[in-house]
């Protein structure tokens, strides 16, 4: 599922192709994704409207419009699920099979694709009203964070992922910070001293802003027949070779060493999602932390395994469409 910095790579990839655009026409093929909004309802307020705008919230995006002849603005929220994309098209490009929604803009079509339609494409905002302070901004401070992981009994890897607590963070990031953290990502989140509040804090701003910065320079050609658009977290350089640069330190390397220690990576699961980290590293206790390493949890430089990339193994274990926005 696409997390805070592709969402975001997202939106400053759409802004300027949208912006001061008019829907001229809106095509609706699964309205599943419009709920709780009528597709009679989205047609009616979106028909004649223009974009004024283009943010993020959490994993959302957020459409501004104005609708046509006047009145209050309107927004859109969209959100992408697990495997849905959002990109503009040239008018008469054959649509894909899973086209959701289509709108018109005159020379272009904003598609909004979703093979399993997990996805929204609403004109209802109440989603956002549970969602946390966002990662990068002030108000998730240490004392926020504190506060919050203070009042809960889950394991801290559970708890980044609710949304209540930071809007936008997802299985992938909350696992790169906790190992950057060296935090086990089974300690209670109650149990964290002050020093590891302001140590996650840090790392997960510092993952994030990471994969912006990663992720931005990767061009996006949704729907185009000159590029693709794989899944890029992390992204790759401009001007890479035909290869993504690996970043990611845990995530999806169970069996492979920890580029720190050379211990085994672990995978475990949590709340029905994989966590990935290292023993050594992010030990469960400070007993754990000055204990000797078992020689059977280390690999060797000889017999380290060739990292690939994130996008090329989710391609071969789901399939290409489960690695495309």
């Amino acid at each position: 599922m696409p997390e805070l910095p592709e969402v975001e790579v997202l939106v400053q990839h759409l802004r300027p192709l949208i912006l001061k655009k008019t829907i001229r026409g809106v095509q609706i093929y699964r309205a599943k994704v419009l709920a709780p909004t009528s597709a009679r309802a989205f047609h009616r307020c979106l028909l004649g409207a223009t974009f004024t705008g283009l943010d993020r919230r959490g994993k959302y995006l957020v459409f501004e419009l104005r609708p046509h002849g006047g009145g209050s603005p309107l927004s859109l929220i969209g959100h992408l699920g697990m495997t849905g994309r959002m990109y503009l098209a040239r008018r008469g490009t054959v649509l894909p099979k899973h086209a959701a929604v289509v709108l018109r803009l005159g020379r272009a079509d904003f598609v909004y694709e979703d093979p399993r339609y997990f996805g929204r494409l609403t004109l209802d905002s109440t989603a956002l009203a549970r969602l946390g302070p966002e990662p990068l901004e002030d108000r998730f401070s240490v004392d926020y964070l504190g506060a919050a992981l203070g009042r809960s009994t889950q394991a801290v890897k559970v708890k980044l992922l609710d949304q209540s607590l930071v809007a936008g963070v997802g299985n992938i990031y909350a696992s790169e910070a906790l190992f950057r953290a060296q935090i086990s990502p089974r300690l209670s989140a109650r149990k964290l001293t002050a020093r590891q509040v302001a140590r996650l804090r840090r790392e997960v701003r510092a993952v994030l802003r990471e994969a912006i910065r990663w992720g931005s320079t990767l061009p996006l050609h949704h729907g185009q027949a000159s590029g693709g658009d794989g899944l890029f977290y992390f992204g790759r350089a401009a001007n890479a070779l035909d290869f993504y640069e690996e970043r990611l330190r845990v995530y999806d390397r169970e069996g492979q060493p920890c580029e720190r220690c050379g211990t085994v990576i672990r995978r475990l699961v949590q709340a029905a999602r994989s966590t990935f980290y290292c023993p050594r590293c992010q030990p469960d206790s400070q007993k754990q932390r000055m204990g000797r390493q078992n020689p059977s949890d280390s690999i060797t430089t000889k017999n380290k395994l060739t990292v690939t990339s994130v996008a090329d193994r989710l391609r071969v274990r789901l399939g290409s469409r489960v690695a495309q926005w």
